[in-house]
């Protein structure tokens, strides 16, 4: 469970998140949604302890991440934009997160899975941008813990490595596990998510599932149901 109460974040003068309240209490797919700016990235990153909140209380499984930090060892996480050692190899930065996670990854069927085989000897400065992140998948998915956090993880693949991505996800999901993602691809988000919570100026909007947005929105498309709320919420 991840439970969020009256959460506050500014970086300077900017109010990034502003009494942000959140449940997650069961396994599922939820989508994290919203504009460029309305605080998705940072309420990630105050979940894993990477952003610490000006006001708030954040827990996960009923403990506090300001005194019991070892509830990280129990989340997978995907960075938006993940920076390696450009000279590293691909098996050596494998071998590197086990060895910091101190645990053993089951990266041999998703090497397979993505067809890593042919770079694990070339160095990550030499990759291509979509080989990147497949190889971050790897890192995030190859544990197996009970949140799995994704910010972006489409960025960047082919339709076969999205099929396999989806697959990965569905797998995970059977497995009793909470999973964070973010994504402006709706169509994704639309195919995976069982709930979603929308942010925008750093509050939550709506939390609910995609056919009760659509019915609120009174619209049978998601999309377009998103745009109504963006116009609803400005308006």
């Amino acid at each position: 469970m991840i439970q969020i109460e009256q959460l506050h974040k500014k970086f300077g003068k900017n109010k990034i998140l502003e009494g942000v309240n959140l449940t997650i209490g069961s396994q599922g797919v939820f989508a994290i949604l919203g504009p460029n700016g309305s605080g998705k990235t940072t309420l990630i990153k105050t979940i894993l302890g990477m952003v610490i909140p000006d006001k708030g209380i954040v827990t996960v499984n009923e403990n506090s991440i300001k005194t019991h930090w070892k509830y990280r060892d129990d989340i997978d996480y995907l960075p938006q934009i993940a920076n390696f050692p450009a000279n590293l190899k691909v098996r050596e930065l494998i071998a590197m997160i086990k060895d910091l996670r101190n645990r053993q990854g089951n990266d041999e069927r998703l090497i397979s899975l993505f067809k890593l085989q042919p770079f694990l000897s070339k160095k990550l400065g030499n990759l291509s941008g979509g080989t990147k992140q497949k190889v971050n998948l790897v890192l995030t998915l190859m544990f197996d813990s009970p949140i799995i956090i994704l910010d972006e993880p489409t960025t960047g693949l082919d339709p076969i490595a999205l099929l396999h991505l989806k697959q990965l996800i569905a797998e995970e999901k059977e497995k009793g596990k909470i999973i964070l993602i973010t994504s402006h691809i709706m169509g994704f988000v639309e195919e995976i998510a069982d709930e979603i919570v929308f942010l925008l100026e750093g509050k939550v909007y709506f939390k609910g599932t995609i056919d009760t947005l659509k019915t609120q929105m009174e619209t049978s498309n998601f999309e377009q149901a998103i745009a109504s709320l963006l116009t609803y919420e400005n308006a």
